[in-house]
């Protein structure tokens, strides 16, 4: 940075003594050197000047009535808008615990009176650059991570993208409308905000675990992708046998999105994606599958899916069935409170009946 920048009359310095004589010598030397000068004879009015114009430097003499320097450079340190500005302080004392005191309220540099014009400019000068410098700097280091966070963001979002696919690629072989992920990641949203004001819940949901949920959901049933079409579009009842084979999707699933997390173990996404995939066919009273959980030992984000999955399995058409209506498709949820599904989570969705009935109507 050149140091005519310094001289610059932008360059914004206040002083601050009780003294009019010594106000009046500081003035001139800095005004001779471009800078643009505030001559101030209290603390009062520095506090006050500098909020409403914050300088780039401050010179501050100590020994002032109603309010010392020492006082006026501890409230400019507790404000946010101020605490960056260089204080210089220039003062008769010269103890060495008064100059410490100085520092120790957040002084940069200590002047001793009576001062030396050219240390003087050296000062201002020197202590100008490097704040000029520092905030520089500081732009710099905000655009770095901004750039940084948008990189990141858009990495994070290729995967996404990726995953989504994925999942998307197994829906597409039993979905007609292909909007099953998109309706499920939306009926999700929904139900876990509601579900934040029940006391049994909002202790467990916050806004990390709503997002995990939206990202998470469409990867429940990736398992089919390895199911054959003879079985999982058979349009007619399976034999214990297909069903059998058909049920390892939700282990299959989970087994994938288990290798995933090998590589990943602190991804809250990718865990949450690997319960919701083994777990979303469990059902509250230990009848499900594959593990026959029940209760509470299912986890939240499976008996969350469990509830989101039926309800748009139900809504939507398919090779082996017609779509139920929406009072139908909430008559079997409710009936299944405290079977099928956890009771609480069910009260939720009763609650939030007409959201559900306006997502699948605008998307199927």
């Amino acid at each position: 940075m050149s140091m005519d920048i310094l001289k610059n009359e932008t360059l914004d310095i206040m002083i601050v003594d009780d003294e009019p004589a010594n106000l009046q010598i500081l003035s001139e030397i800095l005004k001779q050197r471009g800078y643009k000068v505030r001559p101030t004879a209290s603390g009062k009015q520095a506090l006050q000047g500098a909020g409403i114009e914050p300088p780039d430097l401050i010179l501050l003499d100590i020994n002032m009535p109603g309010m010392s320097g020492y006082q006026v450079c501890t409230m400019l340190k507790q404000d946010a808008k101020l605490c960056d500005i260089p204080v210089i302080f220039i003062s008769a004392l010269s103890e060495t615990m008064d100059k410490v005191k100085a520092f120790s309220v957040g002084g940069i540099d200590f002047v001793t009176k009576p001062f030396h014009y050219e240390e003087v400019q050296a000062r201002v000068e020197t202590h100008l650059k490097l704040h000029l410098l520092q905030m520089e700097l500081e732009k710099h280091n905000k655009k770095l991570e901004e750039l940084v966070l948008a990189q990141v963001k858009e990495i994070s979002e290729s995967q996404m993208a990726t995953i989504f696919a994925l999942a998307k690629l197994a829906e597409s072989r039993d979905d007609d409308t292909g909007k099953h992920q998109e309706r499920v990641q939306t009926l999700c949203s929904i139900l876990c905000n509601q579900m934040t004001g029940k006391k049994d819940f909002k202790i467990w949901i916050d806004g990390s675990f709503i997002q995990d949920m939206i990202h998470a959901s469409p990867l429940h049933d990736i398992g089919k992708v390895a199911i054959p079409d003879s079985i999982l579009l058979k349009p007619g009842r399976h034999t214990p046998e297909e069903f059998m084979i058909m049920k390892t999707h939700t282990t299959l699933g989970a087994e994938t999105l288990r290798q995933v997390r090998i590589k990943y173990p602190r991804n809250s996404f990718i865990n949450m994606g690997v319960e919701i995939a083994h777990f979303h066919h469990e059902r509250w009273d230990g009848t499900g599958y594959p593990e026959g959980l029940s209760g509470g030992k299912i986890p939240l984000c499976a008996r969350i899916m469990a509830v989101v999955d039926v309800y748009d399995a139900l809504r939507a058409k398919r090779c082996y069935k017609e779509p139920f209506s929406h009072e139908e498709s909430c008559d079997i949820i409710i009936k299944g409170r405290g079977m099928q599904f956890d009771p609480g989570i069910v009260d939720a969705f009763g609650e939030m009946q007409d959201s559900f009935k306006k997502v699948t109507g605008e998307m199927i």
